[in-house]
């Protein structure tokens, strides 16, 4: 199995977790490694079937992803950290933080929302399914990273996320779609514990102003950071932003 990607750590450094979502990988945390490997331990694991993990088998739950990521910080002997999760990722954020509650010391919910099926999604699960049943991971990757910038395919940082995007299994792209579909965390929102903040690009055609709403209000405490002028990939549209937000919270 490949090693997740981490930055270098040294002594004592406290550990921050980057989540990826569906059709994400390791490499698109690069900006976010160099601007935090300073303070702390990175760690940006590739879930299986997507990214640097394409070739293993991918599960059918968010649960089982949440086990994979909690089972990789036990291998990197990682007791706490501070979690943050994007798009599916903070799906499997979520659910590590019922499975784990204790591990995680401040939680960033970003881009995402408290249920798997997205209400005014740019296109549903179902087409998506088929989408990607006809059409091929590459095409249907290249098309979905695209609906993630507000500029599209002519954005500064598509060609680069495009280009993980493609780097998932087949089984994998329908196995995520599957563990999506089936998911919810509503019933689980007001027993976070963690210090949460919730993330949002004003412009976000997967995961609309309801969907992080709902986060932002029923989680005990949490904050809420609005970034204007992004769509779903703010740490790629406006990394400068994103870190500086980020960073801020976590300290």
């Amino acid at each position: 199995m490949p090693d997740s990607a981490s930055a270098k750590p040294t002594a004592n450094q406290p550990a921050l977790v980057f989540v990826h979502g569906y059709f994400g990988g390791s490499p698109q945390w690069a900006a976010q490694i160099a601007a935090f490997a300073d303070v702390f331990k990175v760690i940006t694991p590739d879930l299986p079937g997507f990214g640097l993990n394409s070739a293993l088998q991918a599960p059918e739950s968010i649960t089982g992803f949440a086990e994979y990521v909690l089972a990789e910080l036990d291998r990197q002997d990682v007791k706490h950290c501070h979690l943050v999760g994007h798009s599916m990722g903070g799906m499997i954020a979520q659910e590590i933080a019922r499975l784990a509650p204790q591990r995680i010391q401040r939680l960033v919910l970003y881009g995402t929302g408290p249920l798997g099926v997205m209400p005014g999604r740019f296109e549903t699960i179902a087409q998506s399914r088929q989408k990607l049943r006809t059409a091929g991971v590459t095409t249907t990757a290249r098309r979905i990273a695209a609906k993630w910038f507000i500029g599209g395919e002519q954005s500064t940082g598509y060609a680069g996320c495009a280009d993980i995007a493609v780097m998932a299994s087949l089984q994998a792209g329908l196995a995520g779609l599957t563990a999506m579909e089936h998911w919810s965390g509503v019933a689980e929102l007001a027993n976070i514990s963690a210090p949460t903040l919730v993330l949002w690009g004003d412009q976000d055609q997967s995961y609309r102003w309801p969907l992080p709403q709902q986060l932002w209000q029923t989680i005990p405490g949490a904050a809420l950071s609005v970034i204007a002028g992004c769509s779903h990939a703010v740490h790629l549209e406006k990394p400068a932003l994103f870190n500086a937000v980020v960073r801020d919270f976590l300290a």
